[in-house]
């Protein structure tokens, strides 16, 4: 082929190249698959490990029409959504072969935006669920707290109560996915708890029902905050249940009232807190110390495409600094600490995990509790629109997705955790001796204040029974552990 020829195919195939991409971005994909369009389009421009994705490739579908071929052999866009995903639990579901175990989809992004925010229909009963015991299918739930203003707030149901049944049927779960409890405690809006006691380790029902009514609830997650005097020590609790933006003036009020009372020490519960806003998480990290603002709190890694994107327009818009500002501007309480004592449960995750992991580089943090979930990965809202923002959304549907799209990493580049953060002083929470939160007696916070004070009373779990974990509320409520940036990044599919 001489010159001329050579220099002829390479504009046709530059041209190919440029209309296909083109053709992908301009032609809309018919009404019947617009979903489908919609799910392939949004993973393959963000998702977190788009590159593993042999269905997910740039190439693969040179033009539009190629892509309806493909996308119209799924009926169902929950189905296809599984299918781009790189390994997800639904299909590896043994401990450890699943890659990523986070991402999920839905028909209704109104229920979406509600959870994200802290706003749900909800009874008011924040539980766990543990397995009777090892092999058995038997499952019984425990309330871990009662949130505030809340229909359960109003009944005899309290923290350490245990219930195994619902309307008279026993929860069950056989560990392979078939299950009978989320029927149960999410199916009506209204149901009754049949509660038992805890007796040397056995769940024995007592005959005693409670009856629960959902109903539109807003959690203000700064559960409780107080000051407790100890010898020259004053400790401030603080128990913090959800990274939500719109309650950030609440989180730092009670870091004002904290900076006001003088305390020495601080003790931060994230015990019961599966996450939320990496923008929040940072505010938090920056009201404990306040003496780093401007320097690197994470890092967030992306996948190549989005990196390359920004890597000249914007170089630094994946890093979180420590800040001095809300996200409405006002000024931040901050208590300069060097030192903390955060109380952990498998339930912390996400954007917990991150301040944890955020500010060892910079202060010492002292991990009370059990091991952490392990999900150092953070997912963003896709809505079907240009942008992929709510801003000119498809009005034909309501699906949304919410994929993993970001690694986080702390300064220092460390992000490796998927195990969980592992405690310095390990204690998990004993079914037969729960007390009350904020009291200096309950084990985790009485641990704490032995650490705190030096004066050796820490207590020792309890190792005469132990449950097997299988879920609690607030996985459920929040769609497994979410931890997201608060704006998705302005990507042109067309310069990519």
């Amino acid at each position: 082929m001489n010159f001329k020829a050579k220099l002829c195919f390479l504009f046709l195939f530059t041209g190919f190249i440029f209309t296909a991409c083109d053709d992908l971005d301009d032609n809309p994909a018919p009404q019947s698959i617009a979903v489908n369009d919609f799910v392939w389009k949004g993973l393959n421009t963000y998702y977190l490990w788009q590159a593993e994705v042999p269905n997910l490739t740039d190439d693969l579908f040179y033009d539009q029409k190629k892509l309806n071929n493909f996308l119209s052999g799924y009926s169902e866009p929950s189905v296809l959504f599984q299918d781009l995903l790189n390994k997800p639990v639904s299909k590896y579901p043994n401990p450890g072969e699943a890659i990523d175990r986070f991402s999920v989809i839905y028909s209704n992004y109104s229920q979406l935006e509600g959870v994200l925010s802290g706003n749900t229909l909800n009874n008011g009963v924040d539980f766990g669920l543990k397995r009777k015991a090892a092999g058995s299918s038997e499952v019984f739930g425990w309330v871990r707290y009662i949130i505030p203003n809340s229909d359960a707030s109003t009944k005899e149901i309290y923290r350490g109560d245990l219930f195994y049944a619902v309307n008279g049927i026993p929860l069950t779960d056989d560990g392979n996915g078939n299950n009978n409890w989320v029927d149960l405690l999410y199916g009506d809006d209204t149901y009754t708890l049949n509660l038992a006691d805890y007796d040397n380790g056995n769940i024995t029902p007592n005959g005693r029902t409670v009856t629960l009514t959902k109903t539109a609830l807003s959690e203000n997650p700064v559960l409780m905050s107080t000051v407790i005097t100890n010898g020259t020590h004053k400790i401030g609790y603080l128990m913090y249940n959800g990274f939500y933006t719109g309650y950030e003036n609440q989180l730092n009020a009670a870091f004002a009232q904290l900076q006001s009372e003088g305390i020495t020490d601080m003790v931060l519960d994230l015990r019961y807190n599966s996450g939320g806003s990496i923008d929040t998480a940072t505010r938090l990290a920056s009201m404990i110390t306040g003496q780093f603002t401007g320097q690197v709190f994470a890092k967030q890694q992306w996948n190549a495409k989005v990196e390359d994107y920004y890597s000249t327009k914007d170089p630094s818009r994946f890093y979180n600094y420590f800040t001095n500002r809300l996200n409405d501007n006002s000024a931040i309480s901050s208590l300069n600490l060097n030192k903390i004592y955060i109380l952990t449960s498998k339930s912390t995750a996400s954007a917990s995990e991150l301040v944890i992991n955020g500010l060892k580089p910079y202060i010492n943090v002292v991990q009370i509790g059990d091991v952490t979930t392990g999900k150092n990965v953070g997912s963003i809202t896709l809505y079907d629109s240009p942008t992929f923002n709510k801003k000119d959304v498809n009005p034909t549907h309501k699906y949304a997705m919410q994929p993993l799209v970001l690694k986080i990493v702390n300064k220092t580049g460390f992000g490796d955790y998927i195990n969980g953060l592992e405690p310095n002083y390990e204690l998990k929470e004993d079914l037969g001796n729960l007390d009350v939160l904020g009291n200096p007696t309950e084990p985790l916070l009485s641990t704490a204040i032995g650490m705190i004070t030096a004066n050796g009373k820490m207590k020792k779990e309890n190792p005469a029974k132990t449950f097997e974990i299988i879920r609690d509320s607030q996985t459920v409520n929040r769609f497994e552990n979410e931890m997201y940036p608060n704006e998705i990044p302005a990507i042109f599919r067309s310069e990519l």
